[in-house]
Formats: structure tokens, C-alpha cells, sequence
């Protein structure tokens, strides 16, 4: 089914607790594909926006941000076949954007799911299960296209199939990553590889709140998450994030400026929300430029849900969470 973009967000991402699990930078990567002649299929799960250049031309033809097959398709379809990020999940439906392919765009989708240990899979593998229906797309637009629930089986791979030929810029599939059933030792309950999600937030003008949940530190402020500047006296940005499970108890809370250094908050201040109602776990803290600022808790909380709030305003690239 497609729908516009605000109830789709709403509803994978508030309702469902969803991300995108096949963005490379939460680890999804490309594992093979049917072709890519005009340009290559990793583009598909590149996590900026799809750009243009009409000078820019290779030995294939026209350059073009995105993934693009050879016309002529003599099967029903093109595929690609990609590993999610997280070790599994329960997919709820995709954003399929056709960015600048016009009169070269793909004509319609579907896609196709797995679960599999291993990332030696065959296209024609009689256990892929159709997990988004056939659409139709337009060119050079969005679309968003969702089920009407979760997946009940949970997935390792997708296969997109684009009908016959042609481009698509950017697939962000989305999908809710379940965690452990039971952890042995410290973990980041916040991460998106942990079943995090940043359910809502004042502002992300400059940067994504959910870029706040990723692995590692990044490579730049791109990615991260960064507000407007205030221009009001008291004005404070914050971010509420689901956490992957409800934790038993709270070691320790990080809050990552690295690479923000001269837009970085003036302060901080972290709250946390369970079944005993709200509590303040980092009182309002003086930061820094581009360092780790590591907060020791080291006790018993039932936390659903924490809160990060920037005074006044600015960029920070990571949030830790690690519990039990």
C-alpha cells in the first residue's frame, strides 16, 4: 500500500519502533545483483541524499547517483540482493526514491526476505517469502509503500526487484530490530542494533536524531545530530529515544561530541522514564568539544525511554545508553 510520507514515519517509526535496517551506516551492505551497468547497486543504500551532476558522464553513459540496470531486460526483473545491519528483523515496509531517474526510473518494485546465516544466497532460492507487494513507482519522487502489520518472521536478507529495468536512487527499508532475549553483560540499550529508536525530537535541522543511535563514532558531523541555533533566551533542544528493551538496571551513559567543535551544546542533561515515572540520571553537565563524555550510574532503574536535552541548542554525535 502507499501512503504519504508523514503517516508512513508515523507509523513505522512511532507506532512500530522501526529504522531503516538496510542503510550501510547501520552496517547493510550490498551482496550481489542481476546487473548494475549504468551505476552501482551499493548507491542504493548510501546514507546522504541522492545528488546530480549532468556534466559528469563514465564509459557506461551518464552518471547517476543511484542504481541503474541495462534496458532491454529480457527476464521479469533486476534484483539486488543486500545483508540487513542488525542480526535480524521483522520488516514493515520501505521508501523507494527515484531521485532524478526520469524517463530512465524503475517502473515498479517489490521485495523479498530471508533469514540466513550465511551470505552465500541464491536469487532463486525457494525460501525468499514476499515481504513488500508489487508497486508502482513514478519518476523522480518518493514513494512509501507499508504493510498493514509487521512481518511475523524475522529476516536476515532482502532482495529488491525493480520491474523490468531502469533506476532507483535510494531504498530505506524499513524494519523493528529485536533484541536479545536475554543479556549477560553490559550492553548500549539505545543502539540501533539493539532495537533503539528515536521516537521524537524538537529539532534536526543540520542532522538526524536516529544518526544518534549508530555504530561507532563516525567519520564526520554529517553524521550526527545537530539543531538549529536558538535564538530565544531558555531555549533547549531535546530527544527522546526508545530503548531496545526495558533495562533492570543503568551502568553507565555517554554522550558523544565528537566532531562537533565549535557547535557543540553548552549543556546536557539526561532523564530516564520507566514504570516508576520519571528520574534525572546526568544532572545538567558543562561539555566539551569532540570528546566522550562518560557518565558512571551503576544502579537498579527500570528505564523505557531516555531523554537528552542540549541547552541551548547545537550537535552531538552519539548517545550510550549501556545497562542490563
Amino acid at each position: 500500500m502507499s501512503i504519504d510520507s508523514k503517516t508512513f514515519y508515523q507509523r513505522v517509526v512511532s507506532d512500530w519502533l522501526c529504522v531503516d535496517v538496510v542503510g550501510a551506516k547501520l552496517g547493510g551492505k550490498v551482496l550481489s545483483c542481476s546487473d548494475e551497468w549504468f551505476a552501482a547497486a551499493e548507491n542504493l543504500i548510501s546514507p546522504g541524499e541522492p545528488i546530480r551532476d549532468k556534466t559528469r558522464f563514465t564509459y557506461a553513459g551518464a552518471w547517476y547517483d543511484g542504481w541503474e540496470t541495462r534496458r532491454h531486460n529480457e527476464e521479469p526483473y533486476d534484483w539486488v540482493i543486500m545483508r540487513l545491519g542488525p542480526v535480524a528483523a521483522r520488516i514493515a515496509g520501505c521508501e523507494v526514491d527515484t531521485a532524478f531517474f526520469d524517463g530512465n526510473h524503475a517502473p515498479a518494485i517489490s521485495v523479498d526476505a530471508i533469514y540466513s546465516d550465511s551470505d552465500d544466497l541464491d536469487e532463486n532460492d525457494k525460501k525468499w517469502q514476499e515481504v513488500i507487494g508489487k508497486n508502482e513507482c513514478g519518476p523522480s519522487t518518493k514513494q512509501f509503500f507499508i504493510n498493514d502489520k509487521l512481518t511475523s518472521d524475522r529476516f536476515t536478507h532482502v532482495k529488491l526487484k525493480m520491474y523490468p529495468d531502469g533506476g532507483i536512487a535510494r531504498l530505506r527499508l524499513f524494519g523493528r530490530v529485536e533484541p536479545p532475549l536475554k543479556l549477560e553483560s553490559t550492553t548500549d540499550l539505545a543502539s540501533s542494533l539493539n532495537g533503539g529508536v528515536a521516537i521524537d525530537r524538537s529539532d534536526q535541522h543540520f542532522g538526524s536524531a536516529d544518526n544518534l543511535l549508530l555504530p561507532g563514532r563516525g567519520k564526520d558531523m554529517s553524521d550526527g545530530w545537530e539543531t538549529k541555533r536558538s535564538r530565544v533566551k531558555g531555549h533547549t533542544d531535546w530527544v527522546v529515544v526508545q530503548l531496545g528493551k526495558q533495562s533492570r538496571r543503568i551502568d553507565k551513559i555517554v554522550v558523544d561530541t565528537a566532531h562537533f567543535r565549535g557547535n557543540f551544546p553548552q549543556f546536557v542533561k539526561v532523564e530516564g522514564t520507566g514504570p516508576s515515572g520519571s528520574l534525572e540520571l546526568v544532572p545538567l553537565t558543562k561539555t566539551g568539544p569532540d570528546k566522550e563524555h562518560k557518565f558512571d550510574i551503576g544502579k537498579d532503574y527500570q528505564i523505557d525511554t531516555v531523554k537528552l536535552t542540549l541547552v541551548p541548542d547545537g550537535g552531538v554525535k552519539r548517545l550510550r545508553v549501556f545497562g542490563l
